[in-house]
């Protein structure tokens, strides 16, 4: 879920904290990609044009094409991935998990009703509610990339957290995720948007959270407790406050514990039992691992493990498995010295007889303009 309408508030208070780009702009940069949502965005598009790829058994391949071709897109674009899977969730997220079941099991009733009904739309829609990215899709991915030669990390709780660690050490430049919750972890860029702008004809958003924070007018503990105020992942939010009242509340009271204390709790309720210090916690001292435990390596593809795993069973085509395979080895030798050449300009040192002479030069120049050679240009 991420943080309820957090980007459409960035984008209405703070709209310099936001840029359009094109993916070409991240030559040479290394990003942290949320595994598990790129999954789910590639099960998703897949099973919405009604054409799902599956093995001979059945079992979808939809999140492996995906995972396969973009990641291609992303190294021919200079960008060095880093896949981040989640590990298990925090205890604080099991009633959104338990919301998610409750939401399935409605789905599976409403699909069967439209597929009695013949209603085709509807079956779409339905079957998209009960996409679900599973342990098998996570492992079949991890192997993927570590054939592709695409350094995986699998973080001890949530990916976006991970990825942030990562971002504030200067491993990575950003995350890419569609949840706004990086921010709040404290990732000082976030990208959405970047896996699919191309397919979609959409720019990749850029966010910065000092620009959204100098915007909002909030230090990051107080927008963390806004991001809680909005709703997020592991607790309930104050029924009746929307983003513009939960932003005028922070910037007036400045945290949770002082808006409890003077709002009108009986039109304004909160949850019972309300756990935002919590969920603060999380926000603000995350389960991750260390930054400098983290080791990222980029290597060359394996074209003939690659072919192994897709082809066959899997009902790949070979001929397009080693074109791509090619275009990775392709794309490794140039990733990063456009980047290095852009940030470092070339000094060299002085010749001092050059710089005499120079000077010399420059002297008589000025002579001539300011009309002391006798032939200058009449002053106007």
């Amino acid at each position: 879920m991420g943080i309820l309408g957090l980007s459409k508030l960035i984008a209405d208070i703070a709209p310099q904290a936001v840029k359009e780009c094109d993916i070409k702009n991240y030559f040479g940069r290394k990003i942290a990609i949320d595994a598990s949502m790129s999954l789910y965005q590639f099960l998703i598009a897949v099973r919405s044009e009604g054409n799902q790829l599956t093995t001979v058994n059945g079992e979808p391949t939809s999140h492996l094409m995906g995972t396969f071709y973009r990641t291609i897109r992303l190294v021919e674009n200079g960008i060095k991935p880093v896949y981040v899977f989640d590990g298990k969730p925090p205890e604080m997220k099991s009633h959104q998990l338990d919301k998610r079941a409750e939401r399935r099991e409605e789905a599976e009733k409403e699909l069967q009703k439209a597929t009695e009904a013949g209603d085709q739309a509807s079956i779409d829609k339905f079957n998209r509610r009960l996409v679900k990215v599973t342990r098998q899709h996570g492992e079949e991915a991890r192997e993927l990339l570590r054939l592709m030669g695409v350094p995986t990390v699998e973080a001890p709780c949530e990916a976006e957290a991970q990825c942030a660690e990562l971002v504030k050490a200067g491993k990575v430049f950003a995350v890419a995720t569609e949840d706004m919750d990086a921010l709040t972890f404290g990732s000082t860029v976030l990208l959405r948007h970047l896996t699919f702008s191309e397919a979609r004809k959409m720019p990749v958003q850029e966010f910065h959270l000092d620009q959204v924070l100098d915007g909002l007018g909030l230090k990051q503990e107080e927008f963390i407790d806004l991001c809680i105020l909005l709703g997020c992942d592991y607790c309930g939010s104050i029924r009746g406050v929307g983003p513009k009242r939960a932003i005028d509340l922070i910037r007036q009271h400045r945290s949770l514990e002082q808006v409890l204390k003077n709002i009108d709790t009986a039109k304004y309720q909160p949850p019972e039992d309300w756990s935002y210090q919590d969920a603060r916690r999380l926000f603000l001292t995350p389960e991750v691992a260390k930054a400098d435990d983290v080791q990222l390596k980029w290597s060359d593809p394996d074209e003939e493990g690659l072919v192994k795993f897709l082809c066959g069973d899997r009902q790949f085509s070979e001929e397009r498995v080693r074109n791509g395979a090619k275009k990775l080895m392709k794309a490794r030798s140039g990733t990063t010295q456009g980047r290095l050449d852009g940030f470092f300009k070339v000094t060299t040192t002085p010749n001092p007889k050059r710089k005499a002479d120079d000077d010399k030069k420059n002297a008589a120049n000025k002579k001539a303009k300011s009309g002391g050679g006798g032939r200058g240009r009449k002053p106007k």
